[in-house]
């Protein structure tokens, strides 16, 4: 059977969900069986999308082909290159908070993170007033001006992220890529030997893909004291003007966090929980992350995040949804200067019967459940919009 590798790498797969380390229960392993039907949706995309003499931009990942603790306020896109052709990127810049553009020489693996060979965001572009752009990628020596850019050996894939701070507002761009040398040309057409290597590829991708990110909280994450968050640093991976702070928490459900940062003055910051399948919870029905355009800032010029199961009845609530264990994680981004440990947060775990005496600006903080239903709903349409473009 032409498809057999690829079932023989589902049956691998499920294997690996089932013994994954963290699994304690009947919704991990639920959650687990949910993360891999998008894998398996995810690997087989990618497959079919590597094509780098004609490539086009795929969105690599979403709501429902989930990875690598996803932003929920950002949309991925990517496309495969070779590092002796010439590209060209075309696009409109839209009205989101940062357009940012990365080279890899390769994919994320269980071993190893891929060399960021180029990275910048669209301040580094001529763009006219229009938000139109052309950007060139190519070889180190083949072209100048100021919207080219060299390939470094070993360049393999474009990414390209959009990011928002406003859902409701900020309205995505767009951006296509063609091969200089093959404007009007075609591919050839499919054969047999093709889509059994797709599938073989299929197959391999799903496999890495599952082990790397059960690997990667391990290097990042796991080996931080619990209930703690690291200061401000760099992003792994070489991302440009890029700054996190990470954690992993464990709370019982009488029990809740407090995470108090200075409102920043960088364009973009976010705070987002994740499962300890290293990915973003439902960020569109729940409210389990929230940017500084849609959170809540006290007097003092900070924000005050409540990581509870139990709805406290604050704006700043995040909800844990059932997880009594996970992930963390504030980004800023578009900096343009380095964050120092004073930027970043700060950590208390109380009862959740304390939360009114010792939150700071807690009466001004309260929010009715019908108020509350609202953010909601505004985070369901604005998702909505954004995903249709």
């Amino acid at each position: 059977m032409l498809t057999q590798p690829f079932a023989d790498a589902i049956a691998e797969a499920e294997k690996i969900i089932t013994s994954a380390p963290h699994v304690q229960g009947e919704q991990d392993l639920v959650e687990g069986y949910d993360y891999l039907a998008g894998s398996i949706r995810a690997s087989i995309q990618m497959a079919w999308a590597y094509e780098r003499d004609f490539p086009f931009f795929v969105q690599s990942t979403g709501p429902y082909t989930k990875m690598g603790l996803d932003n929920p306020d950002t949309l991925y896109f990517h496309a495969h290159l070779r590092d002796d052709a010439e590209y060209v990127v075309t696009g409109k810049r839209g009205t989101t908070r940062d357009l940012s553009f990365q080279v890899l020489n390769g994919d994320y693996s269980p071993v190893d993170v891929p060399d960021s060979l180029s990275a910048f965001d669209d301040r580094t572009l001529e763009i006219a007033e229009d938000g139109g752009f052309q950007v060139r990628f190519g070889p180190e020596k083949s072209g100048v001006g100021p919207n080219y850019f060299p390939l470094g050996r070993g360049s393999a894939m474009l990414i390209v992220r959009e990011v928002y701070s406003d859902w409701s507002t900020e309205r995505r761009g767009m951006i296509r890529i063609h091969r200089a040398d093959r404007v009007g040309a075609a591919p050839p057409p499919l054969a047999r030997d093709t889509l059994t290597k797709r599938y073989g590829v299929a197959g391999k991708i799903l496999i890495s893909r599952l082990k790397t990110f059960l690997a990667f909280p391990e290097w990042f994450y796991l080996r931080l004291p619990v209930n703690t968050m690291t200061e401000p640093r760099p992003t792994p991976g070489g991302l440009a003007t890029q700054f996190s702070s990470v954690g992993h928490y464990d709370l019982d459900d009488e029990q809740v966090m407090v995470v108090t940062v200075p409102a920043s003055d960088a364009p973009y910051q976010g705070f987002q929980l994740g499962s300890m399948w290293y990915l973003s919870l439902d960020y569109i029905n729940h409210q389990t992350s929230l940017t500084a355009d849609q959170a809540r800032i006290d007097p003092d010029g900070k924000i005050r995040y409540v990581i509870s199961e139990r709805n406290p009845g604050v704006t700043n609530w995040l909800e844990r949804t059932g997880h009594r264990r996970g992930y963390l994680q504030i980004r800023w981004q578009r900096l343009s200067r380095e964050l120092k440990p004073a930027d970043g947060p700060e950590v208390e775990v109380m009862d959740l019967a304390e939360l009114p005496r010792r939150l700071p600006y807690y009466e001004q903080a309260r929010i009715t459940p019908e108020e509350y239903a609202a953010r909601i709903a505004e985070r369901q349409a604005a998702v909505a919009t954004r995903m249709l473009g």
